[in-house]
């Protein structure tokens, strides 16, 4: 039987995989797993629900409250919020788990729903495999004073935005124009709302969500509106979100993109500077960009690699006490201030570190590393499942490797969150990334074929 969880959560088309009734069977499973400490003294347990502003985000949270309402747990209803502020309010008002729904970069048709757990951590296998479990029992039916209560979370924006303030440790934003695209999403209020705070002259776009127009043509997976905006604002840099802003990417002056492990890189080399980054070491993925490596490893900063996802960088984090982590597509995580990737919390920081050097940020991300071609090729139509075991895949890439030596590397996975494979090849030039990238396409499509 396939596993319902994925690597973020239950993701789909809403009324395709996602309905309402499996959003109701899946949080009274959760009201059983993850509200069990609190109800065991005899109180409700608590919980907080967000998404973003996808149309389907409605009658979804409509089912997830009646799910978790009906199974004796207080709803604390924060509305259209980041996946970051929920796992940020979670902790904030000891609430038991949380639940956010989104299926953040993916299309207005798609949904999802994500658990978060006591503290706003994103769970572990073994907790969603219970969830999973608990959904083939009978839920919980409490009546009279035991049925849970739904309230609206009135002031979840603002104590999100005064957390944002605070990571900022006085430093302020004043002198700085930026450019703030917010992907039509979850962080239309709020990033353009904390960056002003801060100081900074502020330009938007991308903020006007209906519903169906989250990440269509915007934010991080678009970034060409806002590369275009910058430069037409003079501004100093702009940052871009993701559909529920745990993502963030940046473009400098020049309209030229600053991804997730050139930001990864400038905030490294800062806080080791400033003695904060613990162990002098920097979490990344597998997917991070080989020129981040040789530019950490010169500045003494040590790299720990994961798999593919911010959930497995948050893991060895906290196994090793580290301090900063993050992925190549800009999902960052500051230990000192979050539990998960915050993409405003990310811009920020990086707007912090440009104020308080004075240096622009190509300036500082040209310090930090010298990101080497990369080329991401997502094969479509194949067995995905194969990736690892296919011998002639293997094969090709072991060939490929052999070609490129010590100056290029190879990555083929499969991906986590959709039907593809993921080819990724890094050279020394756009031109062999290309050709080396290519080559190992078309092994993927005639040995994986369907």
């Amino acid at each position: 039987m396939t596993r319902l969880f994925g690597t973020d959560g239950v993701r789909g088309v809403a009324n395709g995989l996602l309905t309402a009734e499996l959003a109701l069977r899946l949080s009274q499973a959760a009201a059983v797993v993850l509200g069990h400490r609190r109800a065991r003294s005899g109180q409700r347990p608590r919980a907080v629900l967000a998404r973003d502003p996808r149309v389907s985000g409605e009658f979804l949270s409509a089912a997830v409250e009646a799910g978790l309402a009906s199974s004796g747990v207080d709803v604390f209803d924060a509305g259209v919020l980041p996946t970051p502020a929920a796992a940020f309010l979670v902790a904030d008002v000891d609430a038991d788990f949380g639940v956010m729904i989104s299926a953040s970069h993916n299309p207005a048709g798609d949904n999802g729903i994500k658990f978060l757990g006591r503290g706003g951590h994103k769970l572990d296998d073994r907790l969603e495999d219970e969830i999973e479990l608990q959904m083939s029992q009978d839920p919980p039916l409490p009546t009279g004073a035991d049925v849970g209560r739904v309230k609206r979370f009135s002031d979840a924006e603002d104590r999100y935005v005064v957390h944002l303030l605070q990571s900022l440790g006085g430093v302020s934003l004043q002198g700085l124009k930026i450019v703030i695209d917010c992907a039509h999403g979850a962080a239309s209020g709020c990033s353009p709302e904390a960056f002003a705070a801060a100081g900074a002259e502020v330009v938007v776009i991308g903020a006007e969500p209906d519903g169906l127009n989250i990440n269509d043509g915007v934010g991080s997976t678009h970034l060409d509106p806002l590369c275009e905006a910058v430069v037409a604002h003079d501004a100093d840099f702009g940052v871009a979100h993701d559909g529920d802003a745990d993502r963030c990417l940046a473009v400098d002056h020049t309209g030229a993109v600053v991804d997730g492990d050139q930001i990864m890189g400038v905030l490294a080399l800062g806080l080791k500077q400033a003695g904060r980054l613990a162990e002098d070491t920097l979490v990344v993925t597998v997917m991070s960009n080989l020129g981040l490596k040789l530019g950490m490893a010169q500045a003494g900063i040590e790299l720990v690699e994961t798999k593919v996802g911010d959930r497995y960088v948050l893991e060895a984090m906290r196994a090793g006490g580290y301090s900063l982590g993050g992925e190549q597509s800009g999902h960052l995580i500051f230990a000192d201030y979050a539990t998960t990737g915050d993409g405003v919390l990310t811009g920020l920081q990086l707007a912090a570190r440009v104020a308080a050097t004075g240096r622009s940020l190509q300036d500082l991300a040209a310090e930090a590393m010298t990101r080497l071609p990369q080329v991401l090729v997502n094969v479509r139509g194949v067995d995905k499942a194969r990736v690892a075991s296919d011998e002639r895949i293997q094969q090709a890439v072991a060939a490929a490797q052999s070609r490129l030596g010590d100056s290029g590397r190879v990555l083929l996975r499969p991906s986590g969150t959709e039907p593809v494979v993921r080819v990724m090849v890094e050279a020394t030039t756009a031109e062999t990334a290309q050709s080396e990238s290519d080559l190992l396409a078309e092994a993927v499509r005639t040995h994986l074929a369907l």
